[in-house]
């Protein structure tokens, strides 16, 4: 950067040079040292406090100029220095707009952003920009040089374990990621979660930011997940499949997915919806998401505005098993099978509404999911169990319980406003109170269900809670320790008033 503003600075006229008339006298000196030792140094040597001085003076001249006017500026070339194992296509991907810069300050800006982009990859352990005079016999000139050090460690791992108050449930998640392993600034991982009774997922995914010219990175996966929902919904669900995304850029994401889903019931004691969909079945489909957030934290936004919309279309394959429905998911959401006779058939069990837990929806983007007090699915249609053999047997009077089902129709709102306490040390780190309320409700519409909804049933049995609490923000996610009072829930609705800690992580 020192080298480019002198050249700039030489090349301005308001710039005084000590001495310009020794400067051809000189030049002849340096020939002739360099010619024949024997000859005396004729020329005077400049102090080092001297030249700190000059440097000084047209780095000022330059930071004056840039302050007060355009200056002019072209990128000659773009050089790449000390990658020896990543593609230099891969980095010069991240180096658009610099190339195209006029100014100086559009140059600086250009190459800050490209400095973010490569760190990004996260296959770096320093990257830099620096610029140097272009040719002499084109000024106003520059090339960009970009110095990068790969990273020496290109295997990492994290492993912790985390919990869910509103399910009462724990994880233990561990990640090992390899970077860099084909040079195309390629990322590849294997992750394990366990959930102890509830939830198990082993994958294997790759993460690609450019390949030649593709214009979005590329990303796949490979899954096995399998979920509990026994104690909800009477049936345990396992998927084992893959996914690959087909767009994936800013505001926009698409992506692929095939597998073969498995539905089964070992308590035999499913509802009646639910055994009919116990078994195997094709899930063949393309989910878009599109995405815009303007607000000016994802913590604690206090201005600004966020939207999530999904469409979720399964049943591209001509498979008789193969899932068919169309999902859009935002506030307000629905989910229909389609195809001849589609009103009579039922939605897939996973692909259904199911509304409860206490993570925040201010931090948290997508869709009609939380309701405060409640159990993760713990409110909406419900459907009686049946009863098991053995307690047949035993002649036990108790009723065997209910499933929730889920709704293909959901709707919800809340409502937050935080403040900040009067403590000052509270209020630097960030922490806050909040006052809150939400509602919301799902319903059946399928199996031609929808011949008895009634708008006004359905906004009557709306679940309504409020509550308020302490919000503790961290880096990585959001702490709130709330107190809940349901104002209203329907008979077999598992909530309950009381006081209670979440964590959410922003979306």
């Amino acid at each position: 950067m020192t080298n480019t503003l002198n050249h700039n600075a030489a090349q301005n006229d308001d710039v005084v040079h000590p001495e310009p008339e020794d400067d051809e006298q000189e030049d002849e000196e340096e020939e002739d040292d360099d010619d024949d030792d024997v000859l005396p140094n004729l020329r005077t040597p400049q102090s080092p406090a001297s030249k700190l001085q000059q440097q000084r003076f047209k780095v000022e001249t330059l930071a004056r100029r840039l302050s007060s006017e355009m200056v002019p500026i072209r990128v000659h070339d773009v050089l790449v220095n000390g990658n020896t194992k990543t593609k230099d296509w891969v980095i010069e991907a991240e180096l658009k707009g610099i190339e195209t810069a006029t100014t100086m300050q559009d140059l600086m800006r250009a190459c800050e952003a490209a400095i973010a982009r490569l760190q990004a990859l996260e296959i770096f352990d320093s990257c830099k920009v620096r610029l140097e005079p272009g040719p002499k016999e084109l000024p106003n000139t520059a090339n960009v040089v970009v110095d990068v050090v790969e990273a020496n460690n290109t295997v990492s791992g994290e492993c912790g374990v985390y919990t869910k108050p509103s399910t009462s449930s724990w994880s233990l998640e561990c990640a090992l990621k390899y970077k860099n392993l084909l040079g195309y600034g390629d990322i590849w991982d294997t992750s394990l979660a366990y959930g102890g009774s509830q939830a198990t997922e082993l994958s294997l995914g790759v993460y690609a930011p450019r390949i030649k010219r593709l214009l979005t990175p590329i990303v796949a996966r490979i899954m096995l997940v399998s979920q509990d929902w026994q104690e909800f919904s009477s049936y345990k669900e396992q998927l084992l499949g893959a996914s690959i995304g087909l767009i994936s850029t800013k505001h926009h994401d698409l992506v692929y997915t095939l597998g073969w889903r498995t539905l089964t019931d070992p308590s035999q004691t499913s509802s009646r919806s639910i055994r009919r969909q116990l078994g195997h079945s094709l899930l063949s489909s393309l989910k878009y998401t599109f995405k815009m957030d303007r607000r000016n934290s994802s913590i604690r936004p206090t201005r600004g505005y966020a939207f999530l919309s999904t469409t979720h279309l399964g049943g591209l394959s001509p498979d008789h098993r193969s899932l068919r429905f169309l999902r859009q998911m935002t506030s307000f959401s629905a989910v229909f099978p389609w195809g001849q006779g589609f009103m009579n058939k039922t939605s897939p069990l996973p692909e259904r509404f199911y509304l409860g837990g206490d993570f925040s929806p201010v931090c948290t983007l997508g869709g009609p999911t939380t309701l405060w007090g409640f159990k993760t699915r713990g409110l909406g249609p419900t459907e009686p169990r049946r009863q098991s053999r053995n307690r047949a047997d035993d002649n036990n009077s108790d009723s065997p319980g209910w499933d929730f089902i889920g709704g293909d129709l959901a709707v919800t709102a809340f409502a937050d406003l935080s403040f900040d306490l009067p403590i000052k040390w509270l209020r630097e780190h960030g922490i806050h109170g909040h006052v809150f309320a939400g509602s919301g409700n799902a319903a059946k519409l399928t199996q031609n269900e929808y011949k008895h909804f009634s708008p006004r049933k359905f906004l009557e049995s709306f679940r309504t809670s409020v509550g308020c609490g302490i919000v503790i923000p961290t880096r990585l996610f959001r702490l709130e320790g709330n107190y809940f009072h349901i104002l209203r829930k329907d008979e077999h609705d598992r909530g309950k008033t009381g006081f209670r800690f979440s964590f959410s992580a922003p979306s």
